[in-house]
């Protein structure tokens, strides 16, 4: 009672340990993204590159900010009532605010756009539209105004984004002229500076349109456009009868196509031409015809009444065999007459085209010419329309009596900004390389929380919460006669020393004395429980322990090949013979035990069982193993996977302590957990988990983490 209690009672630091081992340190994540690194690093790249990429196409935008200061005037009586243009409050300065953002304001900047400012405005528009596209139906774009007031001041800024950096600058520019003359219009009169502005305008005004009408006139005389109208009816006119003549020789060329087609079509098919009507009745060959039918009607009657070499029957031959040549004569003739008026048809066609595309030709140019034309036109009327407001504007002016200054002047005009606002590179290479650290940490972390596979030893001692007995490097390189018996033959290769932590680690956390019972098993197939049992068993018998290895895997058993030994006798000959216990079990014939080495020895399954719970759930096989122990200092049975099948929960019932293989990431570990739980439940002890098949570099990553925790656990477990 008192070894069952020590069996089943959780060891005194146990909680503290597991408290340890719950707590992942920056070496796990460490270990965490190096085993992920080729997968969320390119990754991450992707992710951060797009980003870049499709940030970095964003059409560039350019900023311009013009600036005006507002004045305290004073205040004046004007014919229509007392005016105070100062700006006294917050409250009138949001007024000038809603007023710059009114639609009102944006329609009088629209109308003051002439038609080269306008071009300025289209220009970058006009870069994405499709070529040919007319400039005249791009809509003009004023990009985005927003007025900026700076707080306890008299200072306003317009600032203005936009795809172009020349038309930024024009728009903050407009909005200050706007926003003057809405001003100008609002206070019942004009001033001095008004009356200044609009007579510089009205000037530059006048000398453009006089520069647009020449304009016009001197592209009128250089194309010869006095009556552009008619020159149009002209060209069409022309183009379209080109274009008939063009299509009537076409028509005309495809049937002398067709008849030549056919010609050839009855030469090659050795059909007679005479059923082409154009052939039967050319020229001569109607007459040929009759004419040979009826030298052949009168050869028949001859034939009635004289021989082949008769003078009449020959000189009738004769006069047919020349009218066949007369007739085959008129058929070429006939042919080739087709033949060549294909030819002069081709040639017309031909002629006609030319004569069409020199049309079509004349038709565009006249077409350019009328756009031009149109252009110039309306920029002269556009340019006298302008000029003629602002006249009656300065007129208006300069009626007014009471005349008050204006409490506004331009600061600073808005200049143009080479470098565009947006994309900013800079801040978008920084987001793009964070967006790129947080992938690559959300990937490699991310996946190791949904991988549920065992990676490393916190999978081992924290999740699965069992101890790490040992690392197994990956002995695939290995040839099989070879590794399952590294401890047995004393070589010195790689993975001995593995081998012998384990024995150490399996020593350490034992809680028994020999005589004892030690069962191996894994989750699923192939993680290496034969290969570990193999060893720990050659490690026990290396350090002086009398071993017996048993292969319980009665329905795959493998470790008599592995010893190069025959399966002739074991476990299930045994159990079929009676099993009997007398005398030395180590003799007994029916169990067959085999002695590998010194200190080794191996028990067989004894063939193959397809119902091998029969003989594991009869009490016989209990008694066998409690014999074996007296026999032997250790009993370490090879079971099959628990996953697999049942087999070894019925053998650990009856074995003291249990080792679990595992294979890197391989079997799940909430398998394992729950596995776990059900040896520990059956009252086995859980000596720990040996970690199989992990590479040199992986083991180089887990071993000073490996060390630490042994050593903290160890020395932990003696103070």
């Amino acid at each position: 009672m008192a070894d069952a209690h020590a069996k089943n009672s959780p060891p005194p630091n146990a909680n503290r340990d597991d408290d340890v081992a719950e707590r992942r340190t920056l070496r796990d994540y460490y270990i965490i993204l190096r085993e992920r690194l080729w997968l969320a690093l390119p990754l991450a790249v992707l992710v951060s590159v797009g980003f870049f990429y499709k940030k970095m196409q964003v059409t560039p935008t350019y900023y311009a900010k013009a600036t005006m200061q507002f004045e305290k005037p004073e205040t004046v009586v004007t014919t229509q009532g007392v005016i105070d243009q100062t700006v006294r409050s917050d409250v009138d300065l949001n007024t000038y605010i809603q007023l710059l953002q009114s639609r009102k304001l944006e329609a009088r900047v629209m109308e003051s756009l002439k038609p080269e400012e306008k071009a300025i405005l289209r220009r970058a528009a006009l870069k994405r539209a499709p070529p040919g596209t007319d400039p005249e139906t791009v809509p003009i774009s004023l990009g985005s105004m927003s007025p900026i007031s700076t707080r306890a001041s008299y200072l306003i800024g317009i600032g203005v984004v936009h795809e172009d950096a020349e038309a930024a600058a024009l728009i903050a520019n407009r909005y200050v002229d706007a926003f003057m003359t809405h001003l100008f219009d609002n206070a019942g009169g004009r001033n001095e500076t008004a009356i200044v502005w609009l007579t510089e305008q009205a000037e530059r005004l006048r000398k453009e349109s006089e520069a647009k009408e020449q304009d016009l006139q001197r592209y009128m005389r250089e194309k010869n456009l006095i009556s552009l109208d008619s020159t149009k009816d002209m060209v069409t006119e022309s183009l379209r009868k080109a274009g008939t003549m063009k299509e009537e020789k076409r028509l005309n060329l495809l049937a002398l196509d067709e008849k030549v087609k056919q010609i050839e079509s009855f030469q090659a098919e050795n059909r007679s031409l005479f059923e082409i009507a154009d052939i039967a009745n050319h020229g001569a060959v109607p007459v040929l015809r009759a004419q040979l039918s009826k030298l052949q009607q009168e050869l028949n009657l001859l034939s009635e009444r004289y021989f082949e070499r008769h003078p009449r029957m020959i000189e009738k031959s004769n006069e047919i065999a020349v009218t066949e040549a007369d007739l085959n004569k008129a058929v070429a003739f006939a042919i080739a007459e087709i033949k060549a008026r294909q030819a002069e048809a081709r040639k017309l066609l031909a002629t006609y085209e030319g004569e069409y595309a020199k049309q079509e030709k004349a038709s565009m140019e006249l077409s350019a010419m009328a756009i031009e034309y149109n252009t110039l036109r309306r920029e002269a009327d556009a340019s006298r329309t302008n000029h003629n407001d602002i006249l009656r504007r300065l007129n208006e002016t300069r009626t007014v009596k009471n005349i008050e200054k204006i409490p506004v002047h331009p600061l600073d005009r808005a200049t143009v900004n080479g470098s565009p606002i947006s994309p900013d590179k800079a801040q978008i290479t920084r987001t793009a390389i964070g967006i790129g650290v947080l992938v690559f940490l959300g990937v490699a972390i991310g996946l190791s929380f949904i991988d549920d596979r065992v990676k490393s030893a916190w999978d081992v001692e924290s999740f699965i919460g069992a101890n790490l007995l040992g690392i197994i490097p990956d002995l695939a390189a290995m040839k099989d006669d070879e590794k399952y018996t590294l401890l047995v033959d004393s070589k010195q290769a790689p993975g001995v020393e593995a081998f012998l932590s384990v024995y150490s680690s399996v020593k350490i956390h034992s809680k028994l004395d020999f005589p004892k019972s030690l069962l191996v098993t894994s989750t699923i197939p192939g993680e290496g429980k034969t290969l570990i049992s193999c060893n720990v068993a050659g490690s026990f018998a290396r350090h002086g322990k009398k071993t017996l290895l048993v292969d319980c895997d009665l329905r795959r058993p493998m470790l008599h090949r592995h010893f190069k030994q025959q399966n002739n006798a074991g476990l299930i000959t045994w159990f079929e013979s009676g099993g009997a216990m007398e005398g030395e079990l180590a003799t007994n014939p029916d169990l067959g035990i085999i002695k590998i080495s010194e200190n080794l020895s191996l028990l067989c399954s004894g063939g193959r069982s397809k119902s091998p719970t029969e003989l594991l759930e009869n009490p016989l096989f209990g008694q066998l193993l409690e014999r074996l122990k007296r026999e032997y200092d250790l009993v370490i049975v090879d079971s099959p996977p628990l996953g697999a099948v049942t087999d070894s929960l019925l053998i650990a019932e009856r074995i003291d302590e249990v080792i679990y293989v595992c294979r890197f990431n391989r079997a799940y570990r909430k398998h394992i957990r729950l596995y776990m739980r059900a040896l520990r439940n059956g009252k086995n002890e859980v000596l720990g988990v040996v970690l199989n098949g992990l590479s040199p570099r992986r083991i180089e990553y887990y071993s000073n983490y490996r060390y630490y925790r042994s050593y903290k656990k160890y020395y932990g477990a003696q103070t």
